[in-house]
């Protein structure tokens, strides 16, 4: 058994300092190069490094290194078996090797690309409660030719207090990235409502999906409710308790938008004055949900492909490659077929992320969830206006009901809110809410008698539409009708309506 009490007094100084020396250090990376600098000192070596274990990947990944040019070793991985480190690891004995260049598991590699000569190198696995971490490694003594069986039992115990060090860093590092994750995820929430055949289909698909680790992808036009679909997706799933970060892809410039997501290193750009966590790492071990994918850039399309692939990512302006435990459900509502098409979009990356695909259909197509939709926008916005939810006159519930709502949800929630200002009367004791009738709706919902629709401002602003759409699209009907979200033949109907034709050629 290995016991402090039996060292020398000069080597238990040097361990109270090491120990000291990593527990004030802050964060995961600050705490590895921490131990590795200690280490050379403790064990009066020339160098000395910490290989973390990423269990994702499989791989060995040098964390930290001190001596002759060790800041280049930093990032450096290979396989989980492989190396002295990777039979340490296995084993979970600390490894002796007074010659390495007779010793076949040595990894050349590592001393060819650091120009580095290797003699003598000890191995001291990283455990905690019965878990591997990593390896930390000394090389060469300064003192000696050779490492002795004191030096061993030294360097095991130097490994026992690193090991409970590095399990605290990154217990802290993940609770801090879940807290910031959770947060992020506590922004938007909502729940999908309907119960017409329309909507019972695609809550069916969503049921399914779920349980797996399968990427989704969300179609359908704007407005419909795919982030509420993506967060029913995780809701449902086995990583409910872990982060769901939502991204607007299209929200963001293309250099921002890699930073956003990716993280970026201190000084990788101008104004990178510390490291920064991307919104992968922060929904590790949850969701992350990608919306308007279309919108991304092709550099940037590569990384996520590689995120798909691999399931690893590098921050910007960063060498080390990072393990990525997430899942990956992306929305659009454009024909990705068509990006394709016109080399906007990478047909691999299509081919991943169309795995499971979902349409969401458009509200015209699911009326009868038109009444419960208004009601649900109705009581929500008198909970926050502190009034009873005021009735829908049925006569308006019809209009609803007929309108096509070309931006589906989100414009009838708009509707809705502004319908709830309109019919709401103050009183002494604050807002009062009478019923919301037809006066309360817009023109273009309430509509105008049939034989005066043409001279109404509601026809003028809806012809203005429809010319605009086709002048927009070069007089192509279908493309027009779908820019607007309406069908072909509803567009058609609207040409003869209004006597629109196009200009002569």
């Amino acid at each position: 058994m290995v016991r402090t009490q039996d060292l020398p007094a000069e080597t238990l100084s040097a361990l109270v300092d090491a120990s000291s020396a990593i527990n004030s250090a802050q964060g995961l990376d600050e705490t590895l190069q921490a131990i590795a600098a200690a280490a050379a000192v403790v064990m009066k070596t020339e160098g000395s490094s910490v290989i973390m274990l990423d269990r994702i990947r499989g791989k060995q990944v040098f964390r930290a290194a001190v001596g002759d040019r060790g800041d280049q070793l930093i990032g450096v991985e290979y396989d989980q078996g492989l190396g002295i480190s990777g039979k340490a690891m296995e084993s979970g004995k600390t490894i002796v090797v007074n010659d390495v260049s007779k010793d076949k598991a040595h990894y050349k590699d590592i001393d060819a690309l650091m120009a580095f000569r290797t003699r003598s190198l000890i191995a001291a696995p990283l455990i905690n409660k019965g878990k591997k971490l990593g390896v930390v490694e000394v090389l060469n003594p300064v003192q000696s030719d050779r490492f002795n069986e004191n030096d061993r039992r030294l360097a095991q115990i130097f490994a026992n207090l690193a090991a409970t060090a590095v399990a605290n860093a990154q217990l802290f590092h993940r609770l801090d990235r879940e807290n910031r994750g959770l947060k992020e995820a506590a922004r938007v929430a909502g729940e999908m409502i309907g119960e017409g055949p329309a909507m019972a289909a695609v809550k069916e698909l969503i049921r399914r999906v779920s349980q797996s680790m399968a990427t989704v992808l969300l179609l359908g036009e704007t407005g419909t409710g795919k982030e509420l679909a993506a967060r029913m997706v995780h809701a449902l799933s086995p990583r409910r308790e872990r982060p769901f970060i939502a991204v607007n892809c299209a929200a963001l410039p293309e250099t921002l938008l890699e930073s956003e997501l990716f993280g970026h290193d201190a000084g990788a750009f101008t104004g990178a004055m510390g490291r920064k966590l991307g919104r992968f790492e922060l929904a590790e071990g949850g969701t992350i949900f990608l919306d308007e994918i279309a919108e991304v850039a092709p550099n940037i399309q590569v990384k996520l492909l590689r995120v798909l692939q691999e399931r690893e990512i590098v921050r910007v302006g960063g060498t080390t490659t990072i393990g990525c435990d997430v899942r990956v459900i992306a929305a659009t509502n454009r024909d990705l077929a068509e990006e394709m098409h016109k080399q906007r979009f990478r047909q691999d990356l299509f081919y991943r992320l169309n795995v499971f695909p979902i349409r969401i259909p458009p509200l015209r197509e699911r009326r009868e969830d038109i009444p419960l939709l208004a009601e649900n926008a109705v009581r929500r916005l008198s909970r926050e206006m502190k009034m009873p939810a005021p009735p829908i006159a049925p006569e308006a519930v019809a209009a609803l009901t007929r309108y096509d709502f070309p931006g589906n949800v989100r414009e009838l929630q708009n509707v809705m809110e502004r319908a709830c200002l309109l019919c709401s009367a103050m009183g002494q004791d604050g807002p009062k809410a009478c019923g919301i009738r037809m006066e309360h709706l817009p023109r273009e919902i309430v509509g105008g008698p049939p034989d005066a629709a043409a001279g109404s401002a509601l026809a003028s602003y809806e012809k203005a539409m429809i010319l605009n759409a086709l002048r927009d699209h070069q007089w192509n009907q279908t493309r027009a009708a779908k820019a607007l979200g309406i069908s072909r033949d509803n567009i058609r109907y609207r040409i003869r309506k209004f006597r629109i034709r196009p200009p002569p050629s």
